[in-house]
């Protein structure tokens, strides 16, 4: 099983909206990156949900229940979309801020790659992340 990360600008999607619903299409993503990652979610994959823009913190966790297919948004079908379900809230939101003053996570590609909406993580980073939001891995 592998690990992600996705954000959401929660005045667009927000974990409130993701936990109203059984499932949802993770839909919208233009950038080729980004897209190679969703296309390589398997079911049963797990991934942060991350509200980016004015809070920029990790909130929640879902689960990848379908994989890649075309993106109902796209009408060129070029790009590709998943189906995530809300598993869990983190107990308490890990921000961008705790995430730059911890060392060990230097490398994430949320550091790295700021802009990028869907990327993946580490399985000792994921563990981290997961208990500095109070929850188990």
């Amino acid at each position: 099983m592998a690990h992600w990360l996705i954000k959401s600008e929660p005045s667009a999607w927000s974990w409130d909206d993701q936990t109203r619903t059984d499932s949802e299409p993770w839909s919208g993503v233009r950038n080729h990156q980004a897209a190679k990652f969703l296309k390589g979610m398997r079911r049963g994959d797990t991934a942060f949900f991350y509200h980016s823009v004015e809070e920029k913190r990790i909130v929640g966790i879902v689960e990848v229940i379908r994989e890649a297919y075309p993106d109902p948004t796209d009408a060129g079908g070029r790009w590709v979309a998943v189906d995530v379900r809300a598993v869990r809230p983190l107990r308490r939101p890990v921000t961008l801020a705790d995430i730059k003053a911890d060392p060990r996570l230097a490398d994430l590609p949320l550091i790295r790659q700021s802009r990028l909406s869907v990327m993946p993580i580490d399985h000792e980073s994921w563990a981290l992340l997961c208990r500095l939001g109070g929850v188990a891995a």
